[in-house]
C-alpha cells in the first residue's frame, strides 16, 4: 500500500517531471521512499549519501528495525515535522526520506552556481578581487571570511509566496544600533509578495521609493565594502540568487566616493574626492549655466567669447534650451543602447553616435559646436558615477536646472540649487538624515566619505550610526 505522504506529493507535484520518487524495501514489512527534484539536486550526492546506504541495509538486514537517522550521512540533515516543511525542503535542494509517517531531509544540492567572480561594476586597482555571486551561502562565507567574530549575527527570513527566497539580515551585535535592526526586521516581516527575485526588489520594498530620486540604500558586489560597513554600524541584507548585497542606511556622501578609496593614501585620494564632488554638480548644472549665460546674462561673458558663441550659433534654428534638450535626449539614447547592446557592439555605437551623428548635426546646422562641448562635458562628469540610481537622479536634477535657467537665468540656477538642498535634506534613510555628515555635521563620518583621514587617525565610529562601542582603534 502506497504511503499517504507519497500520494499527496504526487498529487500536488503533478506536471512536475523532474520530481523523482524512489522506493526501497529495507525488509518485507519496511519500505522507504526517497523524494527529490533532479534539476536542483546532485545525482552523485543522492547516490552517495542515501541510495548506497539504503541499498546496503536492505541487503544485509533481515526484518530488523533500522534507525535511518543514524546511518544516513549528510552535511545538513533536518527532521521534518509537517507536510509544509517537506515541500519546502524538496524545493530547496534536499532529498526527503519518508518512512511510514516520519520524514527526514538531507541536503544534496547540485552545484549550479558560478565560481567567485571579480568585481565588474566596482573595479579597484588595489584591494581584494573577489565579488559576490548568486549563492547565498557563498556570499555569507565571503563576509564571514573577513569578520571572524561571534558578534556577527545573521537573522534569516523566507520571502515570497511562490519563491520562498532566503534573505539574511547581517549586523554586528555590539556595534549596530538595536533600533535600526528592529526597524528593518519589522519591515521585512510585513512584506507579502509572490516573489523576491533580486536584492533591488527587496530594497525598494523596505525603503520609500516614491518621490525620491536619490537612492537610499547601497547595492554593492564587493564583500570588503559590506564588511567595512558592518564594522561602522550599518546593516547588510543578503538575498539568495542575487550577486548584490544591500547596505543600509545609506547617505548622499556614500554615492559620491566609492569604498575602494580606502586602499589609497589620504593625501593622494582627497584630491580625487574633491574632483568627484565637483563633477557631481557639474553634471547637473553645465547645460543650465550655458543657457543662462547665453540667453539672459550675456554681460557676465567676456566680449570676445560672447562673439565666438554668437558666430557658432549663427544659423541654428532652435533656441538654446531646445538645442540642449535634443542633445541630452540623443545622449541618453546612446547611453541606453550602449548598456543594452552586447559588448562587441559598444565601440560601433560610440563611433556612430559621438563622431558621425555629432559631426553631421553640426554640419547641418541643427546644433552648435559649443553645445556639443557642453553636453560632452556634462556626460563625462556623470560617467564617474556608476550607480544607476545616482545617474537617474542626476538626469532629473539636470532638467530641473535647465527649465529654471531658461526662465530666470542665473537666478534660476540659485532657485535650482535651493530646490536641490531642500529636496535632499527632506530624504531620510531609515530615520537618518540623508545629507549627513554635512547636515548634521559629523567630522568622523566626513573623513570616511567626502574626505579621507590617515588610517591611523581613524579611531572612532560615527555617533549617528551607533552609540555603543564608539572606539574602534587605539590612539597612536
Amino acid at each position: 500500500m502506497k504511503n499517504k505522504l507519497i500520494k499527496r506529493l504526487q498529487k500536488e507535484f503533478i506536471n512536475v517531471p523532474d520530481l523523482v520518487i524512489k522506493q526501497i524495501k529495507l525488509s518485507l514489512i519496511d519500505t522507504v521512499y526517497v523524494v527529490y527534484l533532479e534539476t536542483i539536486c546532485s545525482s552523485d550526492r543522492v547516490n552517495d549519501y542515501i541510495l548506497k546506504n539504503l541499498t546496503n541495509i536492505s541487503r544485509n538486514t533481515k526484518n530488523k528495525i533500522i534507525n535511518t537517522d543514524s546511518i544516513l550521512p549528510g552535511p545538513n540533515t533536518k527532521k521534518i515535522n509537517n507536510y509544509d516543511e517537506m515541500e519546502f525542503y524538496i524545493n530547496n535542494g534536499f532529498a526527503v526520506i519518508i518512512r511510514n509517517t516520519t520524514a527526514l531531509a538531507i541536503e544534496v544540492k547540485g552545484d549550479i552556481n558560478r565560481s567567485i567572480p571579480t568585481p565588474d561594476s566596482e573595479p579597484a586597482i588595489n584591494g581584494p578581487k573577489d565579488a559576490f555571486n548568486e549563492n547565498y551561502q557563498v556570499n555569507l562565507g565571503l563576509i564571514k571570511r573577513r569578520i571572524k567574530s561571534n558578534t556577527l549575527k545573521t537573522d534569516e527570513f523566507y520571502l515570497g509566496r511562490k519563491t520562498n527566497t532566503k534573505v539574511g539580515l547581517l549586523y554586528i551585535d555590539d556595534i549596530a544600533e538595536n533600533e535600526i535592526v528592529e526597524n528593518i526586521k519589522e519591515k521585512i516581516e510585513k512584506i507579502d509578495i509572490d516573489g523576491i527575485l533580486d536584492s533591488s526588489t527587496l530594497g525598494q520594498l523596505i525603503c520609500k521609493e516614491d518621490k525620491v530620486h536619490f537612492p537610499t540604500y547601497i547595492l554593492t558586489e564587493r564583500p570588503d565594502n559590506v564588511a567595512r560597513a558592518l564594522l561602522e554600524g550599518k546593516i547588510a541584507l543578503l538575498v539568495d540568487t542575487s550577486p548584490f548585497v544591500i547596505v543600509i542606511p545609506a547617505f548622499f556622501a556614500d554615492f559620491i566616493n566609492p569604498g575602494v578609496d580606502y586602499y589609497n593614501k589620504s593625501n593622494n585620494i582627497n584630491f580625487l574626492k574633491i574632483v568627484r564632488l565637483a563633477c557631481f554638480f557639474l553634471s547637473m548644472t553645465v547645460p543650465a549655466i550655458y543657457i543662462a549665460l547665453v540667453n539672459y546674462n550675456q554681460e557676465t561673458i567676456p566680449t570676445p567669447l560672447l562673439v565666438s558663441f554668437a558666430i557658432q550659433r549663427d544659423g541654428v534654428p532652435f533656441p538654446a534650451i531646445v538645442e540642449a534638450v535634443i542633445m541630452l535626449f540623443v545622449c541618453e539614447m546612446l547611453r541606453e543602447s550602449d548598456l543594452r547592446f552586447p559588448n562587441s557592439y559598444g565601440s560601433a555605437i560610440s563611433i556612430l553616435g559621438a563622431l558621425v551623428l555629432g559631426d553631421a548635426a553640426v554640419s547641418a546646422g541643427i546644433v552648435s559646436p559649443i553645445m556639443i562641448i557642453v553636453i560632452a562635458l556634462t556626460f563625462m562628469a556623470s560617467l564617474i558615477f556608476t550607480e544607476a540610481e545616482v545617474s537617474s537622479a542626476l538626469r532629473f536634477m539636470r532638467f530641473v536646472f535647465i527649465i529654471l535657467a531658461s526662465f530666470y537665468g542665473i537666478l534660476g540656477l540659485v532657485f535650482g540649487f535651493l530646490f536641490f538642498l531642500i529636496k535632499i535634506n527632506d530624504i531620510k534613510s531609515f530615520g537618518k538624515p540623508y545629507f549627513y555628515p554635512i547636515m548634521p555635521f559629523d567630522k568622523n563620518y566626513l573623513f570616511k566619505s567626502l574626505l579621507k583621514k590617515p588610517t591611523r587617525k581613524d579611531t572612532k565610529r560615527s555617533s549617528l550610526l551607533t552609540e555603543k562601542n564608539i572606539i574602534k582603534q587605539g590612539e597612536n
